[in-house]
């Protein structure tokens, strides 16, 4: 992929735009195994069991990022929508070529939309304005969720009265909200969230499998990739068949609602209220009559859990930092069979593994979820014995 924001040295975030892309992947996968295999040598010297390692999945190179996290700067009259430079200043960067086409059509529009209509973008510097972010997610199906966000109530009347505007030039935007977010901190939104539109939610569709997706819910960032992130996890889950599983870190209910089969108890736990909403809807417009999902800490739910209660499998797709320590230890000490574990982190997933030692791992895949990046997901199934 080739980048003019990157060759013009105007932005760096993509730090392998240039290299080839079969090498980027490579290097990735090299990597993963290299530390995962660290990580599980000396139980698998024991057992003579090697791991299955399945081709990794690619992306497409450009084009893949399916949410946008746009600083606004400049001026009311000329507003740049990107990133800030090292003196705190706006660089444009609406023609990002890693964001999907409905997303790229949307940055240059909203870009003038703001000027139009007068939202004065955020000062960082000298900590005045309003305007701090416009935050766009595109749906499969090309809908979009714009988010501004900004520092307080005090455009938010304007804001209502130009969404009809809004709709006008930009009719793919079936949620449009205002994010408030008063604090000077280096945070992409706040706690509190204005729905401008009668659509709450944006319709995610991966497959067979629907999931509504809040303004403050976390999704996967590639859809083409989380597609058969799913299917992979769902493929392992069906192969081991368990009776009953729960999903920690559940977000949205991807794994959940992918892996929900008759007869199959399903529980999914994630701190997020409003991803936990998302997840009920999405089950109950399916008809899932036993997936269950419930707003809680993933590990004080597992402490607090009775012996006989617990599931065959647990997934866990938790944040960079892992697991960690106690949840790592529980889950080697407890009877449960399986666990499927999606990382965004090699380091951490290692560490984790290290820690559950008769949870052997026995299958593992790169995903490639952020192209032009050093960052990937890997999914790994574990089985006890």
């Amino acid at each position: 992929m080739q980048c003019d924001y990157f060759d013009r040295g105007v932005c760096r975030s993509c730090t392998l735009m240039g290299q080839p892309y079969a090498d980027q992947v490579l290097d990735k996968e090299l990597r993963t195994r290299e530390l995962l295999h660290g990580a599980t040598e000396a139980a698998f010297d024991a057992t003579g069991t090697p791991v299955e390692w399945l081709p990794a999945i690619t992306s497409p190179e450009s084009a893949y990022r399916n949410k946008a996290k746009m600083v606004v700067g400049g001026t009311v009259q000329r507003p740049t929508v990107g990133i800030l430079d090292h003196r705190q200043r706006g660089v444009d960067l609406r023609h990002c070529g890693i964001c999907t086409p409905g997303i790229q059509r949307a940055l240059p529009i909203l870009a003038d939309f703001i000027a139009a209509v007068g939202l004065i973008p955020y000062d960082v510097a000298a900590r005045r304005g309003e305007l701090k972010f416009v935050l766009v997610t595109e749906s499969p199906d090309g809908e979009l969720m714009v988010r501004f966000v900004l520092r307080s109530e005090g455009q938010l009347p304007l804001l209502r009265r130009s969404l009809g505007a809004l709709r006008s030039v930009l009719p793919g935007a079936v949620v449009v909200t205002a994010n408030l977010l008063p604090e000077h901190k280096a945070l992409t939104e706040g706690d509190r969230e204005v729905v401008l539109t009668e659509q709450e939610t944006l319709s995610m569709r991966l497959g067979d499998v629907t999931m509504h997706l809040r303004p403050q819910s976390f999704f996967q960032t590639n859809t083409h990739v989380a597609t058969q992130l799913y299917a992979q996890a769902a493929a392992w889950i069906d192969e081991v068949s368990p009776a009953s599983m729960w999903d920690l870190y559940c977000g949205v209910g991807g794994f959940a609602l992918h892996a929900a089969r008759p007869g199959r108890a399903v529980t999914g736990i994630e701190t997020s209220r409003e991803a936990i909403r998302s997840a009920k809807q999405s089950a109950r417009d399916a008809g899932l009559d036993g997936v269950r999902f419930a707003a809680d800490d993933a590990t004080e739910h597992a402490l607090r859990s009775r012996p006989e209660l617990l599931p065959e499998l647990v997934v866990v797709n938790p944040p960079r930092r892992g697991i960690g320590e106690t949840l790592s230890t529980w889950l080697e000490e407890s009877d449960v069979q399986h666990v499927v574990y999606s990382s965004c982190n090699p380091v951490t997933l290692a560490k984790d593994l290290e820690r559950m030692p008769s949870l052997r791992l026995r299958r593992a895949r790169v995903l490639d979820m952020f192209p032009q990046t050093g960052h990937l997901e890997a999914v790994t199934l574990l089985s006890r014995g």
